[in-house]
């Protein structure tokens, strides 16, 4: 009688366990499920960041590129603004050889310069001034300092031995000067 006693509950524990498995298995299959979404979404997110590095790699080599040939290229406008110039300055030599007019020689080297002046003057280059300008250091280099004659002339520029220059806004030569203290 036991044996009958304890059949109802086995089955009722095997139906139990029946459904839990079915239970587990239903879990397992949502999980894997999951898993595989997620396995796909990870997959995704890869190859598009695998993308976006690849493109920004190309991006940043292009630009580096395009960097370089401007910087070999920058000069190209400039010199081609300056070869007309050298070609008159070279005929002007030639014809100096036999020339015993002084005069011609200096308005020819005179015409020379202004060409060379508003050539690079047209490019962006500008002298600029600073005889009897407060020294500015950042404009200006003190080669040295000699005793001013009076009040007004202490810490201003009396001398230049060299012209300072601007291309555009940014001074590419410092002007050389002599500062009264």
């Amino acid at each position: 009688m036991q044996d009958k006693e304890n059949t109802p509950i086995d089955e009722n524990t095997e139906s139990t366990q029946s459904v839990k498995e079915t239970d587990i298995k239903a879990e397992n299959a949502e999980n894997s499920a999951e898993t595989t979404d997620l396995e796909s979404k990870v997959n995704e997110l890869n190859d598009k960041y695998l993308r976006l590095y690849s493109e920004f790699d190309n991006y940043r080599r292009r630009t580096i590129k395009e960097k370089s040939d401007i910087i070999k290229t920058a000069a190209e406008d400039v010199f081609k603004a300056i070869l007309p110039i050298i070609d008159d300055f070279e005929r002007a030599i030639k014809a100096n050889e036999n020339a015993e007019d002084v005069n011609g020689i200096k308005e020819g080297v005179q015409l020379i310069y202004n060409k060379l002046k508003n050539t690079t003057q047209q490019k962006g280059l500008t002298a600029f001034e600073s005889i009897g300008e407060i020294f500015n250091p950042d404009t200006m280099e003190a080669i040295t300092h000699i005793p001013a004659t009076d009040e007004t002339q202490k810490g201003k520029v009396v001398n230049e031995t060299e012209k300072g220059y601007k291309l555009g806004d940014k001074v590419i030569r410092y002007a050389k000067v002599i500062i009264a203290n």
